[in-house]
């Protein structure tokens, strides 16, 4: 399980600046791998945790979202 614990480290790490400086102080790959990281991982377990999940989730598609608009980006819908 080398591969588990290295994401977890990766997801801490990243979360770590969420928390920190926000979610605007990540970019947009960093973003990405974040939501990648989340989604795979389980909190069914703790109902609030998984309330948690949901609003980070949320919060860094925002992120991304505006990281598009404000610098573009390939998919566009017109």
């Amino acid at each position: 399980m080398p591969e588990d614990t290295s994401e977890d480290l990766e997801r801490l790490q990243l979360l770590d600046i969420v928390f920190t400086r926000g979610v605007n102080a990540l970019s947009r790959t960093e973003l990405e791998r974040l939501h990648d990281l989340i989604e795979k991982k389980d909190y069914s377990h703790d109902k609030k945790a998984q309330k948690s999940k949901a609003k980070l989730l949320k919060k860094i598609g925002n992120a991304i979202y505006d990281h598009d608009v404000k610098y573009g980006n390939s998919f566009k819908m017109s």
